[in-house]
């Protein structure tokens, strides 16, 4: 579920529509969590859908660390890809605000973080926009973007939450808040398919 005070707004013609703030989102604030409305589908079932149902599951879902596709069944299908993303997540099912969003601005997220399973050319216009984003980001920026989070994530418990009761993980957030427990890596969505056997 997308943060409440969102709305979907058309970007421009070449992005299309987004997810914007409609008040300040402060740094620390979670602003999607996976619920129970979310559509999993394994890819055996995506495989049986017709041409365009494949098509919109290309498009619109991600892949979850158990290797199956999740398709958002609110706004949250429409945040956009950043190399400059307003939006991360540590291994936990939910993602936090690493800076302030203000009213107006969209909300975004890296796509090299959610298990692509081919590269995309991205034309974000960000100063560090890597041009290309590749299913093997997660291998070179996982360091860095559990950084970011860090930075952030101390401040869950600072600012108002309303999509905390929807997220799972409570009892190990409020464990790595208390510096009790590390904060779970990002590394922890990382899909990793079993390797297939040779033939004899």
């Amino acid at each position: 579920m997308i943060h409440p005070n969102t709305e979907l707004r058309f970007i421009n013609y070449e992005i299309g529509y987004g997810v914007v703030a409609t008040q300040l989102i402060p740094r620390g604030t979670i602003t999607w969590v996976r619920d129970d409305f979310d559509q999993v589908f394994s890819p055996g079932e995506v495989g049986l859908l017709s041409r365009l149902h494949r098509e919109i599951m290309d498009k619109y879902s991600f892949v979850d660390p158990a290797g199956n596709l999740v398709l958002c069944w609110d706004l949250a299908r429409y945040v956009n890809h950043s190399c400059h993303p307003t939006c991360l997540s540590a291994g936990y099912d939910f993602e936090l605000a690493i800076r302030d969003i203000y009213p107006g601005e969209e909300l975004t997220d890296d796509y090299g973080t959610l298990n692509l399973n081919a590269e995309f050319p991205c034309s974000c216009g960000r100063d560090n926009c890597r041009r290309v984003i590749l299913p093997d980001d997660p291998f070179k920026y996982a360091d860095t973007w559990d950084a970011v989070v860090a930075e952030a994530f101390p401040l869950i418990s600072a600012v108002e939450q309303p999509l905390w009761s929807l997220v799972k993980e409570k009892r190990e957030v409020e464990l790595a808040l208390a510096g009790c427990a590390p904060i779970a890596s990002c590394r922890l969505n990382h899909y990793r398919p079993e390797p297939r056997l040779k033939a004899a």
